[in-house]
């Protein structure tokens, strides 16, 4: 867990009890939690002026996407991986992964594991 203290991670998820489970987990793995944004213009503040080390997108935020955030993300070169719930490990470009829904601790940890060196 050395690795994790302190670690601030941003999430983007428009469903609450889902955030909150992340949030949860995350808590419990040592993470800072940012957020949750639950809608792009939340997200996009977020993106462009918090402090953070990484981040955990959903790909579909109602009818939008988290592709603005993502972009946001990449110029100030902040790491995330992506988060779907329909079953296709959705990628978009400079993500570090990706994560199915539904959550399980051990899929969160090596996915920042692997984000955060």
């Amino acid at each position: 867990m050395s690795g994790s203290a302190g670690k601030r991670i941003l999430i983007v998820d428009d469903e609450p009890l889902i955030a909150m489970m992340l949030e949860d987990i995350l808590g419990d793995l040592g993470y800072a939690v940012v957020g949750p944004a639950l809608e792009v213009g939340e997200a996009e503040a977020l993106a462009r002026e918090a402090a953070i080390d990484a981040a955990i997108l959903d790909v579909n935020l109602g009818n939008r996407t988290s592709h603005s955030v993502a972009e946001l993300l990449r110029e100030r070169q902040i790491p995330f991986v992506v988060a779907s719930g329909d079953g296709k490990a959705t990628i978009m470009p400079g993500a570090g992964g990706a994560l199915a829904k539904p959550f399980w601790p051990a899929m969160v940890r090596a996915a920042l594991s692997n984000l955060i060196a």
